[in-house]
């Protein structure tokens, strides 16, 4: 698939954590040709009840690049979080690296800078994150070629990353038992999502993809990483050629069913401003609790 612009028969080194407390697992991507590597979707620990915030999840990140000698090049968000906290910025500033999310980031930040009443400070131009991808824009980890693909209707700003013969699909879909992810946030659409997935799907049967979450359905053991072949075969909700109107139909009378995620609130604060805590006028760490406003 030649329009696809980066090495498909590269085969990057991938180390997955589990978060048992968001079921959100988070990559680490190896360049085999040299020492660089890039971090997926990592989390920051909170206890909501307690108001705590600790980084044990990050740590255990951290301590495997500095025990392999790795070089970090980049802490990419698949999307803004609506059910974990971004460790980005605590990573970043142990290991450096650059920050980067989709940039239509500045949709979610405009949407919710009026949920959670964001004053003229708070910025909505994406500015908080190193770098903005648009679809089909390239970066490099290490000389391992990487790209983007913009893939929106679970959040606005959802990107799919390609790297070598591994794509991180954040929540566009879930294990093939999984199925796919909700629709119905702020931004979301369930027709959109859809054609994203035909995005994913299209991508070579053999690609390996590598999930953001996964709630072990049946109680099956905890999985995230499975195939185009076997998304196409498997999936329950797109698999064996779905049509996009049976998708639709489905998804929101299923979303319609759901709760909110339980950390909904503290992580779209964190996550829309690329990891950090708001902050109040005296710069003490401060998370809001909107009514009724979501």
């Amino acid at each position: 698939m030649s329009e696809f612009p980066t090495n498909m028969n590269v085969h990057p080194k991938v180390e997955s954590f589990f978060d048992p407390q968001t079921y959100t697992i988070s990559h680490i991507v190896m360049d085999p040709g040299s020492t660089s590597c890039a971090v997926i979707d990592s989390v920051m620990d909170i206890n909501y009840a307690a108001g705590r915030i600790s980084y044990e999840h990050a740590d255990e990140i951290i301590a495997y690049i500095q025990k392999h000698n790795l070089k970090l090049d980049w802490l990419i968000e698949t999307h803004v979080h609506a059910d974990h906290l971004s460790a980005a910025p605590y990573i970043q500033s142990k290991l450096g690296g650059k920050i980067g999310i989709g940039d239509q980031i500045t949709v979610v930040q405009e949407t919710f800078g009026k949920v959670f009443n964001e004053g003229t400070e708070f910025q909505r131009d994406g500015s908080q994150f190193d770098a903005l991808f648009k679809d089909g824009d390239t970066y490099e980890i290490g000389g391992l070629p990487a790209f983007a693909i913009h893939t929106p209707g679970h959040t606005p700003a959802c990107m799919v990353h390609v790297i070598g013969d591994a794509a991180f699909v954040g929540d566009t879909l879930f294990m093939p038992d999984g199925g796919s992810a909700r629709a119905d946030f702020p931004g979301g659409d369930a027709g959109q999502l859809y054609d994203s997935i035909q995005k994913v799907l299209a991508l070579p049967d053999d690609m390996r993809l590598f999930m953001c979450h996964d709630y072990a359905p049946e109680g099956r053991e905890f999985m995230w990483e499975t195939t185009v072949a076997e998304e196409k075969k498997n999936n329950i909700h797109v698999g064996q050629g779905k049509t996009r109107e049976e998708f639709i139909k489905f998804r929101e009378a299923r979303d319609a069913t759901l709760d909110v995620p339980r950390l909904i609130l503290p992580s779209l604060q964190v996550n829309m401003r690329a990891g950090d805590l708001p902050k109040t006028k005296d710069g003490k760490p401060m998370l809001k609790v909107p009514i009724n406003a979501i």
